[in-house]
């Protein structure tokens, strides 16, 4: 395939990245395979891997839309060790007791709801125009704020693969740091931990189970295989479609709020009969708010 061939359809690609893989990586392949702008919509650590929603083109124009969806993980935490990256990646210290099963299931509760979490050091946190992770490998002493991230469910899943290792199934908003969790979790028990491993296996309608696996990427299929791949934008919002008369269409379509009965709300709209994007109704007036397509 020439680099020159570009993708003519947008929407998503639901790539399950390998652990050990940068996800700006998986984005930069696939701006060389479709020849268009690409943006993952919640990165992961490189030491994670899972659901990687990839938008294309105009989708990416979504982003905000994501950041809030549900994220559906299965994380393993190390006990009886620290590190200053929170995971198994970081400077190793070793020292803490080992909780037992009940109690673990015992602390988990403290860590459900909305609570103000502290992200770790070695993120990619905004401080004065740096990424958090670059300032804490140059050594410069920083202070993050709290943010307040949703936590709906910790579960744990039994011992890991590890030794002093327990796998944990957790459900949470965006923006919520998993290496987080192990840490406050360790802080309830009085001891340490670390994430050891992570697999994401939902964000918003994305899952693993139709996702394609990056090595298939890194085959460099054709853009008809590449299309295959592809989830079509109107197919992740879960809005219903706004329909207008064909002297409406022409006027919201030239930047005009027209009447109409529906409620108030977003919704999807199409222009000549093909998905446009969203349109959003405000007091019984429609407007145009997003291109997509």
């Amino acid at each position: 395939m020439k680099r020159t061939e570009k993708i003519q359809t947008f929407g998503f690609f639901n790539v399950h990245k390998p652990s050990g893989v940068v996800s700006s990586k998986v984005v930069n392949k696939l701006k060389w395979l479709t020849g268009v702008p690409c943006g993952h919509m919640g990165t992961l650590d490189p030491l994670a891997s899972g659901v990687l929603p990839v938008g294309v083109g105009n989708a990416t124009r979504l982003f905000d839309y994501f950041l809030n969806k549900e994220k559906e993980y299965v994380a393993e935490f190390t006990f009886g060790v620290s590190s200053d990256t929170l995971d198994s990646t970081g400077e190793l210290v070793y020292g803490g007791r080992i909780p037992t099963v009940s109690e673990i299931e015992s602390a988990l509760p403290l860590l459900v709801g909305d609570v103000m979490q502290m992200p770790p050091k070695y993120s990619a946190k905004n401080v004065n125009g740096r990424r958090g992770y670059d300032l804490a490998r140059a050594g410069i002493e920083f202070e993050l704020q709290p943010k307040a991230v949703r936590i709906d469910n910790v579960e744990l899943l039994g011992v890991g693969e590890t030794e002093n290792a327990y796998r944990f199934k957790i459900r949470c908003g965006g923006g919520t740091y998993i290496r987080s969790i192990a840490r406050d979790l360790a802080t309830a028990l009085d001891t340490n931990a670390v994430m050891s491993s992570l697999l994401r296996t939902k964000s918003g309608v994305f899952t693993l189970e139709n996702s394609v696996d990056f090595s298939e990427l890194e085959k460099d299929p054709t853009l008809e295989t590449l299309e295959k791949y592809l989830i079509p934008t109107e197919s992740v919002l879960p809005f219903s479609k706004i329909r207008l008369s064909a002297t409406d269409e022409r006027k919201i379509f030239n930047g005009l709020k027209v009447k109409t009965d529906f409620p108030d709300g977003t919704y999807t709209i199409d222009k000549d009969g093909i998905f446009y994007g969203l349109a959003t109704v405000e007091n019984g007036l429609a407007r145009t708010k997003t291109k997509l397509c």
